[in-house]
Parts: C-alpha cells; structure tokens; sequence
C-alpha cells in the first residue's frame, strides 16, 4: 500500500482547509521546533507516517507546527509538543499529551474511533 500523505499545514487556514474538506476522523499531532521538544517530535513523524499508511483513507493526519499554526493550537488547548488530539465529525473526542510509541498510537486510535 503506497504511503498516505501527512499533512503539513503552513498556516492556520490551511490547517482549517484541510479540516473542513476531510469527511472522516483527523489526527492532529502538535509539534515544537524547540529542542526538548524535536526529538519527540521526530519520533512521532515515524509513527504517525506508518499507521497514516496503514489506516489509508479511514485517517487523515495533520502534522502542526505550534509556532506556525497558533489558532488550532490555542483552539484545541495544546500547552506542549508533542501533543495529539483525535477530531471527528469536527470535536474533539480524545487527546494526548507526550509522545507515543507507536503501539499506544494505535490504541489510542482503536479506543476512540
């Protein structure tokens, strides 16, 4: 199965952008550029990437940057990065605070979805 693209978004309207036009369940992952935070971070890209993969179209991901998206950081509440918030239908039904093996991810993701 070919890679499902992460989202990257630049700005908070294309966080928005790529929000409203998903139908299904988003995984929003908040990340830092600062250094206690990169390493994490890094991590987490990994992670996400693979079960982004795995889940196909039944996921969307969203990699945000906390310095350049401040809106849905602020909208959604994250203090630190790494932080993942679960949306569906457009609420939020469950975060995390703190970086995530990829076997928590997907219980995470199992127990909400």
């Amino acid at each position: 199965m070919a890679a499902r693209r992460v989202h990257q978004p630049l700005e908070d309207q294309e966080f928005d952008f790529v929000l409203s036009m998903t139908t299904g369940p988003v995984l929003a992952y908040f990340c830092g550029s600062w250094p206690k935070a990169l390493d994490a971070c890094r991590a987490m890209d990994s992670v996400v990437g693979e079960l982004a993969a795995e889940y196909g179209t039944r996921l969307t991901a969203i990699r945000t940057d906390m310095t350049r998206c401040p809106g849905p950081t602020r909208r959604y509440g994250v203090t630190g990065a790494p932080t993942t918030v679960l949306i569906v239908g457009g609420e939020v039904v469950a975060s995390h605070a703190g970086p995530m093996t990829r076997e928590e991810l997907e219980h995470f993701l199992d127990a909400h979805l």
